[in-house]
């Protein structure tokens, strides 16, 4: 069984994931990844790195057999390296708007007819525990979302839950945002050896009614994690492929 399905990032959407800290997303930004690499040798892939570094992108790939630094496919983008003028040797200052404005650029430059380029920012709520405000990241996550849309990319933003089940307040702004909601969340029993957590996917409030992808929390997927990836099968079984 794979997750996720090509068809997840072959449109320009916002996917949002969630995660918590038993149960965090990680293998399943690089999945995106790889997935959009495996199926492509030529459209753009462009990641917001925050709190995943260059080197762990490369080393993850790496036992998917892809070779990142190699691929003129993959760009990382380091937050970090974008401070405010005013403001330089902070490392806790970060310009939003000059993410935005490099992003912007590479997309039109790297922009082909006929092909869905992929965003990835692998953690926004880092950015707010930093010390970026609430307003800034909203408005950073809707410019982001609407460039997208603009350029017809792909967008997959990560959210962490620190207090389940009510969420906060960036979550929210996000929720309205977002075409799906991927939710990935602990056993209410606890980890265990055969089950690391489960998967749902939920429809946003931008998407139309429909169906299509879709899995509730009582179907939930479940997965295991390996050394390399993640093995998905359904809920009430432990066996799965990859």
């Amino acid at each position: 069984m794979q997750f996720p399905t090509p068809e997840l990032v072959s449109s320009p959407r916002l996917l949002l994931i969630t995660d918590q800290l038993p149960a965090p997303a990680d293998f399943l930004l690089h999945r995106f990844l790889h997935l959009h690499l495996k199926q492509t040798k030529t459209t753009k892939c462009f990641v917001l790195a925050v709190s995943e570094s260059l080197e762990r992108w490369k080393s993850i790939a790496s036992k998917a057999n892809i070779n990142v630094a190699q691929n003129e496919c993959f760009q990382s983008i380091d937050v970090f390296d974008h401070h405010p003028s005013s403001t330089e040797g902070n490392t806790n200052d970060i310009s939003l708007k000059g993410i935005y404005d490099l992003l912007s650029v590479k997309l039109s430059d790297s922009r082909v007819d006929g092909q869905i380029p992929l965003v990835i920012l692998d953690d926004i709520t880092s950015l707010e525990w930093l010390g970026c405000s609430l307003l800034d990241l909203s408005r950073f996550a809707r410019a982001l979302r609407s460039l997208c849309a603009k350029m017809d990319v792909a967008l997959v933003v990560r959210h962490h839950i620190v207090t389940p089940p009510e969420p906060d307040a960036l979550l929210q702004h996000l929720l309205q945002l977002c075409t799906y909601h991927i939710e990935v969340r602990p056993l209410a029993s606890g980890r265990s050896g055969a089950v690391s957590g489960e998967i749902c996917v939920h429809l946003g409030p931008s998407m139309k009614d429909t169906k299509e992808h879709l899995i509730s929390r009582t179907s939930a997927l479940q997965y295991r994690l390996t050394e390399s990836s993640a093995v998905f099968f359904e809920k009430g079984t432990s066996t799965g492929v990859l």
